[in-house]
């Protein structure tokens, strides 16, 4: 991962005091995962370009370290190394921290003069979308050029890269560039490298602080920033919007406040009808297959009329990490009796599935591939046969209500496949038919009056 500096005017060597690095020697840092070196490869009365290089190992990514995921090839090869990304942000605060902050004791009145600088950013994905760069740069006062080449000029074939080279210029203080380049390089790969907390929201305001707040582009920022957190994105918008003043008229009485409409995730709301299914079903054992995080597993322990839980997943590590989150070792010896957690595939057939009064299978049939759903229906309906089957899985209908999605994709990088409600209606009339079941559809979350709900439930009942 490179990114390039220039400053172009006169005395520019003065950009290592700026940036507290001095232009004469080169600097190494070292970081989590990997090493960052800043460099001058070009130093002169006129023009001054400062480099920060970061190395990172791939096989130390794929050691749990971070950016990590539970196994699979996928570790090994990738993109991450070598792309600019949210490594890129956070080496970019580690190593120019203070020159971020606008400090500069040696010239203090040049942090605070606007500069002619050009930053260059390697790498940089935005899986094709031309705009996106000059959507959020160019209201910035940049000029931005973008420069996109064919994956491999041997073989036209594969196409055009989804990765480009971005140069972007203007009149800014270092401080502002910083900043900018900062929070918006997240906004292009979406997927950062570490986990997520409340403090990121303070975060994005504190380095988006006098800018983003009036940015035409501001919810798709931050929508994109926060991409796996929309209740993040929702709470960081509030704030902006609460940030900016309106104007005022004196002949004019201020409006009544709307009542604000209380937000619940769709995830909880997810488990909550999940749970309430399982309730009113009359289970007493549940299996809870691709159980993850084992949210749902740890709201039925709770449940009185249930006496047994099993919460099962292919994946060891997720399983490693859900005894952590459910603090197995301290759970208390009337929950930890009712509990059981087994590593399975639930496309093959497994005498452990049996005996269950319910199943449930939540936001799990889209990450198979279609052609081993057979095998899912089998293993399930066939084989382990429980009373009751609920099924949950996103309505790709309701997509469109997702401003920060393209037309045409898909909710998460690992799904396979999302369903209309007439594709899902479709299977579930096919697993009736196929193993003696009956189902009833019915939808969670916000209702669409075109699209439906965010996510369609099916509740499975064994005939006779």
């Amino acid at each position: 991962m490179l990114l390039t500096i220039t400053y172009t005017g006169h005395n520019t060597q003065e950009l290592g005091f700026l940036l507290h690095k001095n232009p004469e020697r080169a600097q190494r840092f070292e970081l989590n995962y990997g090493q960052a070196y800043v460099f001058y490869p070009e130093v002169s009365d006129e023009k001054t370009t400062a480099a920060l290089l970061l190395d990172i190992d791939p096989i130390d990514l794929a050691r749990g370290k971070v950016g990590s995921k539970d196994g699979g090839l996928f570790d090994y090869v990738n993109d991450r190394p070598y792309a600019s990304t949210s490594f890129m942000s956070t080496a970019i605060a580690r190593v120019f921290g203070t020159a971020m902050s606008g400090r500069c004791d040696k010239r203090p009145e040049l942090a605070d003069t606007p500069l002619l600088l050009t930053a260059c950013i390697y790498s940089l994905k935005d899986n094709g979308d031309t705009e996106l760069a000059r959507q959020i740069f160019e209201p910035l006062g940049y000029e931005v050029k973008a420069e996109r080449r064919k994956l491999d000029d041997k073989f036209p074939e594969w196409g055009i890269s989804p990765y480009i080279d971005l140069t972007i210029s203007g009149t800014v203080r270092l401080s502002e560039l910083l900043n900018h380049i900062f929070v918006l390089i997240p906004v292009f790969d979406k997927q950062k490298h570490y986990y997520i907390q409340e403090e990121e929201i303070k975060k994005l305001l504190s380095h988006g602080e006098g800018w983003l707040g009036t940015h035409p582009q501001k919810q798709k920022i931050v929508n994109r920033y926060f991409y796996a957190k929309r209740s993040f994105a929702r709470r960081a918008i509030g704030k902006l919007n609460d940030d900016i003043p309106e104007a005022e008229d004196e002949d004019t009485e201020p409006a009544p406040e709307k009542e604000k409409k209380e937000f619940t995730p769709l995830n909880t709301l997810r488990m909550e009808a999940v749970k309430n299914a399982v309730h009113d079903s009359g289970a007493k054992s549940v299996i809870d297959l691709g159980c993850g995080e084992c949210k749902l597993t740890s709201m039925l322990l709770t449940e009185r009329q249930i006496t047994k839980v099993t919460a099962c997943d292919v994946s060891i590590g997720t399983l490693e990490k859900a005894s952590q989150r459910m603090h197995l070792d301290r759970m208390s010896p009337y929950l930890r009796d009712k509990l059981t957690l087994m590593q399975a595939s639930l496309t093959y057939r497994d005498e452990r599935f049996s005996g269950y009064d319910c199943a449930c299978i939540i936001e799990v049939i889209e990450h198979i591939e279609p052609m081993r759903l057979p095998a899912l229906e089998r293993s399930v309906f066939g084989f382990a046969n429980p009373r009751t089957v609920i099924v949950t899985t996103p309505n790709i209908e309701y997509n469109a209500n997702y401003e920060y999605m393209k037309e045409n994709t898909l909710r998460h990088t690992d799904h396979r496949f999302e369903w209309t409600r007439a594709e899902f209606r479709e299977w579930t009339e096919h697993v009736c038919k196929e193993y003696g079941y009956t189902c009833e559809i019915s939808g969670i979350g916000d209702i669409d009056e075109a699209l439906g709900t965010p996510t369609q439930m099916g509740v499975f009942t064994k005939n006779g």
